[in-house]
């Protein structure tokens, strides 16, 4: 974007405005012309830097409700029920409404104002006789009767819109309800996001709680097991001692667990809407992960960018700051009123409305704020300093969605990758186990041996849920970077 210069108005521009405004109503200040290119080459690339090489992820367009693709109702059903009734998102609803209420009296400006008035009055005059000088003075009269008056009129005023100030304020206040509207899909975005990580991570803590209480089950098996050998003199003091330690600390991670869950089910209750506790018996128990898709749809740079509402509302904040240098500058000129005033006076109301008792005046007002000492082009400045941090504020949204966008392909290729090698990690060790507790039953192995098979195997479980929600997380920021999960205000 060129740079604008500062409007230093001097008499002879005022004066060919002034002529030019009056013949034909001119709009001052600087035209829109769009947000400034910010990193064309990434912008315009097919694809983003970090898209993984291995194929778990293609260039096509992205689904904008992008849940539906992890296949689980009850997520559906929470999306669903957060985009309904979310406090949060409910207030931006409110200052979306309230930027439109501000845009129509922006428009009614445009438009003449008319008032409309009416009286009845009912008076007499007083009784003066009381008050005459001595005798033989007629000029003191009694009072005369009560006397009715009765008036209607109508008042009229339109400022003409010469130089455009109106019209500016009108584009501005309309870019700015664009930018709010656009501020409440972003909201629609990040919500959905965060009603999908809760409920991921619900799932997890669920599932390695489910897991963990499998595993003390198995062990109390064994310690009942080596307390029998202990008796029968096949086992020791210290084998039955290591067995509770390794019991008590599986039972251990079963409390903090525990606590995740209850976390989880109050967050997703209030991004609901409900009362902590609202959600307890509909999420109950353990639940499989939802599945990550074998192949993620990503749209290409320019696509996020145009889909992302942040950058839509940093670019329609630009539109407005610009609007409103023009808004300003056009306080340097002259501002031209018409009044008019039709009114109706008469001592009977029969007769009110009668040609003969109307009154009119009609007049123009032309007002100019000659010398005001630097406030005006003091406005005009601090105008275009917010046009440039509007400029600035944009580059940086565009930046950031970039940034966010690479990231999250980067985090979800590796992770896909980490989460394979964890799964062949879990298989391995889930063999190794099964042989040891074969072989401990059968006497030719140390408990030792048993216990530290059984310690790889349920951290290796563990482990495998816990990539599996990461996956899940990292797939969920990756739509969310796309700028995914809005809907039409």
């Amino acid at each position: 974007m060129t740079a604008i210069r500062s409007f230093r108005p001097t008499l002879c521009t005022f004066a060919v405005a002034c002529a030019t405004g009056l013949l034909s109503a001119c709009t001052v200040g600087p035209n829109y012309r769009g947000a400034p290119a910010v990193a064309p080459e990434a912008a315009s690339a097919a694809t983003f830097v970090r898209t993984p090489a291995k194929g778990n992820v293609t260039s096509a367009p992205a689904p904008r409700q992008w849940w539906l693709a992890l296949d689980d109702p009850q997520l559906n059903t929470l999306v669903a029920a957060a985009f309904a009734h979310n406090p949060d998102l409910r207030a931006a609803q409110a200052r979306l409404r309230a930027s439109r209420a501000q845009l129509q009296q922006q428009r009614a400006a445009e438009f003449p104002k008319l008032t409309a008035d009416a009286a009845a009055v009912r008076t007499r005059e007083p009784d003066l006789s009381a008050f005459s000088s001595g005798s033989g003075s007629s000029a003191a009269s009694s009072g005369r009767g009560p006397l009715s008056l009765y008036t209607a009129g109508f008042d009229a005023s339109w400022e003409i819109d010469l130089f455009g100030g109106t019209r500016r304020a009108i584009e501005a206040a309309s870019a700015q309800s664009e930018a709010v509207d656009a501020d409440l899909a972003d909201a629609q975005v990040s919500l959905a996001a965060e009603v999908a990580e809760a409920y991921i991570s619900l799932r997890d803590q669920q599932q390695r709680l489910a897991i963990a209480q499998r595993t003390a089950d198995l062990q109390q098996q064994m310690f009942a097991l080596t307390e029998q050998r202990r008796a029968g003199g096949t086992a020791a003091d210290v084998d039955v001692e290591r067995l509770t330690t390794q019991v008590e600390n599986t039972r251990a991670t079963l409390m903090p667990l525990a606590a995740q869950v209850e976390i989880s089910l109050d967050q997703l209750a209030v991004l609901t809407g409900k009362a902590p506790g609202a959600l307890d018996a509909e999420l109950a128990g353990s639940h499989a992960l939802p599945t990550v898709p074998a192949s993620v749809p990503v749209s290409d740079p320019a696509s996020m960018l145009s889909q992302r509402p942040d950058i839509r509302a940093a670019e329609r904040r630009l539109a407005s700051s610009n609007a409103q240098i023009g808004e300003h500058i056009a306080d340097f000129f002259p501002k031209l009123t018409l009044y008019g005033d039709l009114s109706f006076t008469a001592g009977d109301p029969a007769h009110l409305f009668r040609k003969a008792n109307a009154t009119w005046l009609g007049a123009p007002y032309l007002s100019w704020n000659v010398f005001d000492f630097g406030r005006t082009l003091g406005a005009v400045h601090g105008a275009e300093a917010s046009r440039d941090e509007a400029i600035a504020n944009y580059e940086k949204s565009v930046l950031a969605a970039l940034q966010d966008a690479n990231d999250g392909l980067s985090r979800f290729g590796h992770q896909r990758e980490h989460l394979a090698t964890l799964q062949k990690v879990q298989a391995s060790a889930v063999r190794s186990a099964d042989l040891t507790r074969q072989r401990y039953r059968a006497g030719t192995t140390s408990l030792v041996d048993l216990l530290d098979t059984q310690r790889v195997e349920f951290a290796a479980q563990q482990d495998v849920v816990s990539g599996q929600a990461e996956l899940l997380k990292d797939f969920v920021s990756l739509q969310k970077s796309l700028g995914l999960g809005w809907s039409q205000s």
